[in-house]
């Protein structure tokens, strides 16, 4: 980590253009578990951004590039009027690392508001200032990404959701469509409803404190050993009936993991929606056998 943070910033020294340099995410936390494939996320305060985009070499300087990524300039949500632009670069020496590149008024807008975009109240570490652009940012929080305690009607319209989709997995199921099914499942499912509800599970356990990571990255280190094999049994590969164990265990997993969410929370649990879907999804079955 040294020889790259030392490299970004002798660059960063060297170019004029740079007024300041930040590390963010991960690598800027102390109390975050990284490893030697953890990404570098770098945001760079220049004076002009459009050399940045429009010559794009410049990414070379710290190493071959093994394959990049270009965001299009685009507004800054907290700063509307300002424009970014960011790359994301993998080198061949198994670095990888994420650029936000910000025209200096973005962070003097920051500054001003003492209101830090989610990106930097999750942590960051200045590397480098020539003008002493960061000495007044507000102290990060730490607390951006950790979940919220739902209301009840976002716990009630996560569970709607998640049931929702079910009578779609099972029809495409029957079909023999496996690439609709797959998505619904393995992503609809999962990711936006199965995942929140563990996401808010596991928060619950740490007094609403802690934040599992995007996509779930952290959730194996956070969950019951039990738990974390049935959520293994949700996974499957391309066979229609494992699929179809795959949809019931995620029911079941779910379920379980919702009830004891609205236990903690003081929610009811729509158990007739669930009985009236899961009966559903077994008719279905039973007629594609």
């Amino acid at each position: 980590m040294d020889a790259v943070i030392n490299m970004l910033t002798l660059w960063a020294e060297s170019n004029d253009s740079v007024r300041a340099m930040l590390l963010t995410s991960s690598r800027a936390k102390l109390d975050a578990s990284v490893d030697d494939l953890s990404d570098f996320d770098v945001l760079l305060i220049v004076s002009d951004i459009t050399p940045f985009h429009t010559d794009r070499s410049w990414i070379k300087d710290f190493g071959r590039v093994l394959v990049a990524y270009w965001d299009p300039v685009q507004g800054v949500p907290e700063v509307p009027e300002f424009s970014m632009v960011g790359s994301v670069v993998q080198y061949e020496n198994d670095y990888h690392i994420d650029f936000i590149v910000w025209p200096i008024g973005i962070i003097q807008q920051i500054v001003a508001a003492q209101n830090l975009p989610d990106g930097l109240d999750d942590g960051y570490r200045v590397l480098l200032d020539k003008d002493g652009l960061a000495d007044s940012l507000p102290a990060p929080t730490c607390t951006a990404y950790i979940p919220k305690k739902p209301t009840e009607a976002e716990y009630l319209q996560c569970i709607e959701y998640f049931f929702s989709d079910i009578p779609y997995v099972a029809k495409c199921l029957w079909r023999d469509e496996l690439a609709p099914a797959k998505w619904c499942l393995d992503y609809d499912m999962k990711y936006n409803f199965l995942f929140k509800m563990l996401e808010w599970w596991i928060a619950h356990q740490h007094d609403w404190a802690i934040c599992v990571g995007v996509n779930g990255r952290g959730m194996k280190r956070h969950l019951p050993q039990e738990y974390w094999v049935e959520l293994e049994a949700t996974y499957c590969g391309a066979d229609i009936d494992s699929n179809w164990d795959a949809l019931f265990s995620s029911i079941t997993f779910f379920r379980q993991v919702a009830i004891e969410v609205g236990q903690y929370l003081e929610y009811t649990y729509p158990h007739a929606l669930d009985k009236g879907v899961t009966a559903h999804t077994e008719r279905v079955r039973a007629k594609s056998h």
